[in-house]
């Protein structure tokens, strides 16, 4: 079976992209069993050994909201840092900023919605008062020297609302970038994006700059999605170790792109990503075991081996 995909370059894409790792956060965050805090910070160095040069760790979200994630200040504080390797985390509200600084976060992330009910529903604010959430969270992490991020989900699709308009996106992710965010990563929650949809709203924006793509593969249009945002020129695509993930606040929100899928894609293209594809198959063949069932990628499905129920993973 062949292990690495035959490489032929196509015109027209970048150099090198940069992989953004969801895995820890996003990807566990959906998890009903809930995951030793050892098992996490053992995925996180597994990911940063297989090339990761960013991993998206955990969130400060109240446990109330994400019980998966309660233990984020004792993975932090026991994480091995590796030089060169950034280490985000999402940051819901000023408490969560808090604790970031606390534990000497240097880059932070906040999640807003570009929809009325997705905001309701998963922030408990209107599409208009999230905002008063994030501008004092993101001018105070900004005095603090910190990087921040900004994701905005829903923005193809609402299960509650249907298609988005490409405008509404705009005008969301727009405020976002002018807070001071240097990054926005658009985000397609439920997966129903289509390539000539994704081209268009990046032209929307006026072009690639500062855009990062988050895509779930519902419908299975996550790697064709992602081929139409690098040939509009973006260079940082979200993805999840092992195809691990959803949302909890959108039942209809499957797992995320698989980084294992993306990577064998972009190393056929003769995209530079910096991963080594064999050790991600490794870390997803490990961490389905500990999670008790197999991955969803289908990389790791063509390469790696069935796992077996662990009982680290405790309900």
């Amino acid at each position: 079976m062949m292990r690495e995909p035959y490489r032929i370059p196509a015109a027209g894409l970048p150099e090198r992209v940069t992989i953004y790792e969801v895995g820890p956060r996003d990807g566990l965050q959906n998890e009903s069993a809930i995951v030793p805090v050892e098992v996490k910070a053992e995925f996180v160095a597994r990911l940063a050994a297989a090339g990761h040069r960013v991993i998206e760790t955990t969130s400060f979200v109240h446990p109330t909201w994400v019980p998966q994630l309660a233990d984020a200040s004792e993975l932090l504080a026991g994480l091995e840092r590796v030089p060169g390797v950034r280490y985000p985390v999402l940051v819901p509200n000023q408490r969560g900023l808090d604790r970031a600084l606390e534990h000497g976060v240097r880059e932070i992330a906040v999640f807003a919605s570009a929809t009325e009910s997705f905001a309701r529903k998963n922030l408990n604010r209107t599409l208009e008062s999230q905002f008063e959430m994030f501008e004092p969270v993101v001018a105070r992490a900004l005095d603090h020297g910190l990087t921040v991020r900004a994701y905005v989900s829903m923005c193809f699709g609402d299960p509650w609302e249907g298609p988005t308009p490409v405008g509404q996106v705009v005008a969301v992710g727009r405020r976002l970038l002018d807070l001071g965010c240097s990054e926005l990563s658009l985000g397609d929650t439920v997966g129903v994006g289509t390539p000539g949809h994704v081209s268009a709203l990046i032209e929307a924006f006026g072009g690639p700059s500062r855009l990062a793509v988050h895509f779930h593969d519902t419908y299975g249009q996550a790697l064709a999605n992602t081929l139409a945002a690098l040939q509009a020129g973006v260079t940082v695509v979200d993805a999840s170790t092992g195809g691990i993930g959803g949302c909890p606040y959108a039942e209809s929100a499957t797992g995320n792109l698989a980084t294992e899928d993306l990577v064998w894609m972009l190393h056929g293209l003769g995209v530079e990503t910096g991963l080594n594809l064999e050790s991600l198959v490794e870390t997803s063949t490990w961490l389905a075991a500990k999670l008790g069932r197999p991955s969803p990628s289908r990389v790791v499905q063509a390469l790696g081996t069935a796992p077996a129920t662990d009982q680290d993973v405790k309900e």
